[in-house]
This record gives C-alpha cells, sequence and structure tokens, in this order.
C-alpha cells in the first residue's frame, strides 16, 4: 500500500503542475485574443473534429481545447486511483472528489465563454463576469488537486481546530479570490484596450467616457497593495509565535516573499504595458500565492496551532 500511495503522490503532483500549465496556456489563448480561433463551436473546432487548413489563432485555440481535454481525464484518472486505494472519508478522496467536481465545473465555464462568443474582441458585461467565475474556479480546482497531492504525501488529513490565526487566512483566501478576480478584469482590459504608453493608459483609465473595463482596469492594483499588507501581517504575526524550523514558518516566509515578487512583477507589467509574457509570469505567481495560502491554512488548522 505504502509503494501504491507514493506512486499516487507523484501523479498528483504532476496533475498540480500540468494544470499549472494548461491555465497559462489558457492565459496565452486570451492575451493573444485566439479564443474564437475555433468559432462558436464547442467541442467541436468550426464544426469540425480536427480542424482544416488552421489559421494560428484556431492551432492556439484548439491546442488549449487538447490539453484541457487531457487535463479532465487525468484528474477523473486520480479520482479513481484515489477511490481505489483511500477509505471513503479518507481527505484525499474528498479532496480527488472536489477536484474532479470544479474540473466539470470548469469545462463548463470554459464552454460557456466560446458558446455565448464571449472571446476575442468580445467587451461584454458577461463576459467580465464570467472571466471572474472562471478564475474563481480555476484557483478552487488547482486548491483541490494541491490538497489531493499534499494530504497523500504526508498521509495527512484536515481537521477543524481552529482559532484566529485560521480565521485570518480565511480572510486571505477571500482577499486573494477578489484580487485575483479583478486581476482577471485588468488582463482583459489590457488585451482589449491596449496603450501605446503608460501615460495613455493612466489616461484611459480616469477617462469618464473610458468604457467600463478600462474603468475598472484601475482597482487592481490598489487592491493587490492592500491584499499583500493584509497577507504580511498575517504571515508575519504566524512568524512570530512560530518556533523557528517549523515547517508553518517556512510556508509563511515563503507566502509574503512570492506575494513581494508577485507585486514587483505586477509593477513591471504596468511599466511594459502588459506583453503577454509578462501576464502569463504575473499569473503564475498568482497561482503560486494562491496555492501557498491554501497549504498554510492546511498546516495551521492540522497542527491545531
Amino acid at each position: 500500500m505504502t509503494k501504491n500511495l507514493s506512486k499516487f503522490s507523484k501523479f498528483a503532483w504532476g496533475v498540480l503542475l500540468y494544470n499549472l500549465v494548461v491555465i497559462l496556456w489558457g492565459a496565452y489563448v486570451r492575451a493573444t485574443g485566439s479564443g474564437a480561433g475555433c468559432g462558436s463551436h464547442w467541442p467541436l473546432c468550426n464544426g469540425d473534429v480536427l480542424p482544416r487548413a488552421p489559421r494560428v489563432d484556431t492551432i492556439i485555440e484548439f491546442a488549449h481545447r487538447i490539453s484541457s481535454g487531457l487535463a479532465f481525464l487525468l484528474v477523473l484518472g486520480m479520482l479513481i486511483w484515489a477511490r481505489r486505494i483511500y477509505q471513503e472519508k479518507s481527505s484525499v478522496r474528498l479532496a480527488a472528489k472536489w477536484a474532479m467536481i470544479l474540473m466539470i465545473t470548469e469545462s463548463l465555464a470554459g464552454a460557456s465563454l466560446v458558446i455565448f462568443h464571449w472571446v476575442a474582441g468580445d467587451t461584454s458585461l458577461g463576459r467580465v463576469i464570467m472571466m471572474g467565475v472562471h478564475l474563481l474556479n480555476t484557483h478552487m480546482l488547482i486548491g483541490a488537486i494541491t490538497l489531493t497531492a499534499w494530504w497523500s504525501s504526508k498521509e495527512a488529513r484536515y481537521t477543524t481546530r481552529w482559532n484566529k490565526f485560521h480565521w485570518a487566512l480565511a480572510i486571505a483566501l477571500l482577499l486573494t479570490l477578489i484580487m485575483s478576480m479583478a486581476g482577471a478584469v485588468t488582463a482583459l482590459g489590457d488585451t482589449l484596450f491596449p496603450a501605446n504608453s503608460l501615460a495613455e493608459g493612466l489616461q484611459q483609465d480616469f477617462s469618464p467616457t473610458a468604457h467600463f473595463i478600462v474603468r475598472l482596469r484601475v482597482l487592481h492594483p490598489f487592491i493587490a497593495i492592500g491584499v499583500g499588507l493584509y497577507i504580511t501581517f498575517v504571515a508575519g504575526a504566524i512568524i512570530m509565535e512560530t518556533e523557528k524550523g517549523h515547517f508553518v514558518r517556512k510556508l509563511a516566509l515563503g507566502l509574503i516573499a512570492i506575494y513581494a515578487v508577485q507585486l514587483l512583477a505586477g509593477l513591471v507589467n504596468l511599466l511594459l504595458l502588459a506583453p503577454v509574457w509578462m501576464q502569463i509570469i504575473h499569473l503564475f505567481l498568482a497561482d503560486l500565492t494562491w496555492l501557498a495560502l491554501v497549504l498554510l491554512m492546511n498546516e495551521k488548522s492540522k497542527n491545531g496551532n
């Protein structure tokens, strides 16, 4: 059984890594305006199983669909494997089950963007709302996969012995989700309404006649700074009351470091007028921040300290 658990843990971590790659590729699809590469057809691409004489945007979008389909199968395989080797009330089975549920809703969210034409140059409110919902679901999905891998690696389970730090971390998780959804709107605005200079971009942001997506874009940096201060305060308090060498302390220090780098990446992204490669790096750091928070929350709950 131990050998099987070790193989399962490696597989679960591989599933997480692969899903992160798929998420970043999805950001590339959005940033390059390739979301309409397969038209409004789903799951077919322009009405065909395999696109004929595809354009570049079709290849980009079709590749994302193929990679997303494989991600679905990997999560399904993880759930089936977990059900075979873990008891019914195992935390690993529960996390794998939620990962599968969230993978289904992730697929539906992605499909809705295509079916309702919320891709490419669309600037509707529906697209903005679905982008936020999609990102929220994505964060929950990778959180569930991470806990599946983490609990299987440490053969641990979640407990509910909370104190003030757990509630503080729960608020941090909620604020991070809000910040990330605001970031999704900002990234969409950078794609749909690009600026030729930083001054022009700021003028767009504060113009009363600007599109609502552009006016919302300015909120993200302020939210990010506020959330960063809160996370630093909470993580710092955890560090102060945790003995040196403890894994929880290392996680808290890592969280602060990752968020600091993320803020720096956000500034660089702003100064460089949001190039595609920088948007992807910024999103990757946002995902790492979220996962560090999830693990810190879990470790505090598990240890009950």
